[in-house]
């Protein structure tokens, strides 16, 4: 039996209560996130069934193809179901190339905001982050001029709830200085945590907190440790990964991606996967530990 999202939990991400246990959409574009999808009828089968199986939190961005997961998105779910909440990104915009190049200006973030609002079909986007520049590691700078026209964006009743991506904690203060901020999608996984204290002072506040790259970032020798620990568990590693991120706070919410259903359904089975003490001590030893706490 195919274990469904019901089982990760929940934890508020805007004005609902989702599963913790999401799906992030990036892998339905084409290769590099460019393009359309081999198989656009598979990319849609994949939205289906995890909306089946109890998935109420999908990850997107109109740059991802651009527009292309965006349009998979609206044809295989719209009329949306009312339980669902979508949170698209906006920051960056796509070349021909398939460079990533900041979008930060007043207009181009008006831009991207319709732009996600017409390919959704929606009069109105569920969460927004504003995604600052930097490949996996956040770039400290003002994030203030864009989160202002955001957060404007908000005022207008184009935006219901705001979040930031890729960010440092002095980032986050500024941007909650201007306006709420639901949640945060960092980098951090079993071996990447330096986000720690930020993780434990989110979730004494409430605000979620949603990992990117599960297993971004794992030199060879972690690989193997967590490779060991999944074939005495008898799973994969992914799953292994996402428990672990499950069992570590209850404010993280995971957006996994695939673009195969047999995938979506092991990921799924990461929620009912219970790590002992022993498991999670030995994980532990795998990533290391984080800073002492912080106060937001």
């Amino acid at each position: 039996m195919t274990t469904t999202a019901e089982t990760s939990g929940q934890f508020t991400l805007g004005d609902r209560a989702v599963h913790r246990i999401g799906y992030g959409a990036m892998q339905l574009a084409g290769p590099h996130v460019m393009g359309p999808p081999r198989d656009r009828a598979a990319a849609v089968a994949v939205l289906r069934r995890a909306v089946e199986l109890g998935v109420d939190h999908v990850d997107t961005s109109d740059y991802y193809g651009p527009h292309v997961t965006n349009e998979i998105i609206r044809e295989a779910l719209h009329p949306y179901p009312a339980h669902l909440t979508i949170v698209t990104k906006i920051g960056a915009r796509r070349t021909a190339a398939g460079e990533w190049p900041e979008a930060l200006s007043a207009a181009e973030l008006r831009q991207a905001v319709h732009d996600n609002l017409d390919h959704l079909g929606v009069d109105a986007l569920d969460v927004v982050n504003l995604r600052m520049p930097g490949f996996a590691e956040p770039v400290q700078r003002s994030l203030a001029e864009p989160f202002e026209a955001l957060a404007a964006l908000r005022q207008e009743g184009l935006v219901k709830h705001l979040g930031v991506s890729n960010v440092t904690p002095q980032m986050l203060a500024e941007a909650r200085s201007i306006a709420p901020v639901v949640c945060v999608q960092n980098h951090y996984n079993l071996v990447h945590r330096a986000d720690d204290p930020l993780v434990d002072a989110l979730a004494r506040e409430g605000v979620a907190y949603v990992p990117f790259f599960p297993l971004g970032g794992f030199s060879p020798l972690q690989s193997a440790a967590l490779e060991t620990v999944a074939r005495r568990l008898e799973t994969t590693p992914m799953q292994v990964a996402l428990a672990w991120l499950l069992a570590r706070s209850p404010n993280l919410l995971l957006i996994p991606g695939t673009s195969s259903v047999a995938h979506l359904e092991q990921n799924l089975e990461a929620a009912a996967r219970v790590l002992g003490p022993v498991e999670l001590a030995e994980l532990d030893r795998i990533g290391g530990t984080g800073e002492p706490d912080v106060d937001l």
